[in-house]
Formats: C-alpha cells, sequence, structure tokens
C-alpha cells in the first residue's frame, strides 16, 4: 500500500488535461465502446410456415445467432409441410474473421491506452527521456490507426453480409416448403442490429482518434522544435552614433573632402585690429 500511496502522490494527473493525455482517456473509452458492442452481440429473427395442412405448420421457427457469427454452424428446424416431418437447415456464411479481427484491435487499443495513461500519470518524465518514449509512442499510434482503419472497413463489409445471411426473405428461401404455392411463408421479426452499427461507427470514431492523436505525439518528439524557434530579434543602433545632447550625429560629416577653411578666432581679431588703422590713415 506503500508504494501505491507513493504513486499516487507523484502522480502528473495534469496531463490528462492536455491533449496528448485527453484524447488517450477517449480512446480507452471509445475502444471499449467498439469491442464490447460487436463482441457480445447476440441477434435473433422469427419466422412461421403455414402449411395447407394446418396440423404441419410451425408459427414460430426461432434463429439465433452471436458473434463471432459462424452462421454456418446455425441451424434451426423447418416443417416440410409433408405428413409432418422437419428438415434440418443452417444459416450461409462465415464472417468471424472481419468480426474478430475487430474485436482484436479494440482489445489491444484498450491495452495500450491504459498502459500509455499509466506512463503519462507516473514516468512522465522518463517518457520524456531522451524522446524515445515519444517516439515509440508515435509508432504505436500510427499502427493502431492503420488498423482502425482496416479492421473498421472489414468489419463494414462482414456486418452487411451478416445483414444480407440473416434477412428473414433470404432465409425463407432455404425452406422447401416455401416453394409450394398453397404453404405460406413470412418472417414475424427481424434482428435487430442497432448494437452492430453503432459497433461501426465506434470503428470510425477510434480511427479519427487515433490520427488526430499523432500531431500531438509527434509535438512530443520534438522534431519539430528547430522549425518553430522564434525570430531573432533586431540589433539595435550602435550608441556612438547618437551625439551627447540627443542629437544623431552625420555620418558623411568627416568623410567630406574638399577645402575646410579654418576659422581661427585670434587670427580673425587680429586681422581686425591691423586693418582698423589702415582703414583711419587713409581717410585721413
Amino acid at each position: 500500500m506503500d508504494v501505491v500511496n507513493q504513486l499516487v502522490a507523484q502522480g502528473q494527473f495534469r496531463v490528462l488535461k492536455v491533449p496528448l493525455g485527453f484524447i488517450k482517456i477517449l480512446q480507452w473509452f471509445f475502444s471499449i465502446l467498439a469491442f464490447s458492442t460487436c463482441g457480445s452481440y447476440s441477434g435473433m429473427l422469427r419466422m412461421s410456415v403455414e402449411c395447407k395442412n394446418r396440423t404441419d405448420s410451425d408459427l414460430s421457427i426461432e434463429v439465433e445467432f452471436e458473434y463471432p457469427f459462424r452462421l454456418h454452424h446455425v441451424y434451426f428446424d423447418a416443417p416440410t409441410c409433408n405428413g409432418g416431418n422437419t428438415e434440418r437447415l443452417f444459416l450461409v456464411g462465415d464472417y468471424s474473421s472481419s468480426a474478430e479481427f475487430f474485436v482484436t484491435i479494440g482489445v489491444f487499443a484498450f491495452l495500450y491506452a491504459t498502459a500509455a495513461l499509466s506512463v503519462y500519470v507516473f514516468f512522465f518524465d522518463k517518457y520524456k527521456e531522451n524522446n524515445k518514449g515519444p517516439l515509440v509512442d508515435l509508432g504505436v499510434s500510427a499502427v493502431f490507426a492503420f488498423m482502425w482503419l482496416v479492421s473498421s472497413a472489414a468489419w463494414a463489409k462482414g456486418l452487411s453480409d451478416v445483414k444480407t445471411a440473416t434477412d428473414p426473405d433470404q432465409v425463407i428461401t432455404l425452406m422447401t416448403a416455401c416453394d409450394a404455392e398453397e404453404n405460406r411463408c413470412r418472417e414475424v421479426h427481424d434482428p435487430v442490429m442497432s448494437g452492430l452499427n453503432t459497433s461501426v461507427a465506434f470503428g470510425f470514431i477510434n480511427l479519427v482518434l487515433w490520427v488526430g492523436n499523432l500531431w500531438f505525439v509527434f509535438k512530443e518528439t520534438g522534431i519539430i522544435a528547430p522549425f518553430m524557434r522564434a525570430p531573432p530579434a533586431q540589433e539595435k543602433p550602435p550608441t556612438d552614433a547618437i551625439a551627447p545632447g540627443g542629437y544623431e550625429q552625420d555620418p558623411y560629416a568627416s568623410n567630406q573632402g574638399g577645402y575646410q577653411p579654418d576659422y581661427n578666432q585670434q587670427g580673425y581679431n587680429q586681422g581686425a585690429e591691423q586693418g582698423a588703422p589702415t582703414s583711419f590713415s587713409n581717410q585721413m
């Protein structure tokens, strides 16, 4: 119990709130719905045969079938309308391969989702170490996405064949008594296929979930990280390009060519002092 309490205390349950963990919960849940609705199915159809001789009639012929839909093993006794004799008839077809394949994928997807959730919650640091965990998770998720596509498509085709093989109108054609016009054969109860229809729908929902999860697992691998770096920041202008007073210096000031006069204040004052008496003497 101490080990269990320690694991619960150290569990990172916040990972279940992010898409990586939340989608895994949905995968776990819908995988259960997929294989349970298919694997637990049992159906029944009922027919009636009304012979010309009423004593030979059978107004309630029940035919029961179930997963894995080996219909060629399902039989029923029907009247021949000939002296009270009956005949044993078998349904047509064996659709166990597609049904069992679909259920197997659902069970293994459920087990993997359970294991992945345990790793996310209790060993997420080791999961991220060296990116080995995300890479393995990505590969397995891709395989399951492909398997859900194949198994769902195969089971959808298998279910269509099961519906045809268990259609009372189709089963009536197997009975020899129904070939005579004086006998009346009709269906009483059709098998309910709503559970099998939902199993196919759950299969394709699982396909969408596993395909969508590939992106979030791929992000955990870090392969895309180098391509998602932010652009480098713009460089600031050098500080020596701004004068102390706050005015920007002219970068071309030091590169001007040609003659640059030297306006020396001392020389200008001396010239002014010498020129003043000369001008006065000329006036005299």
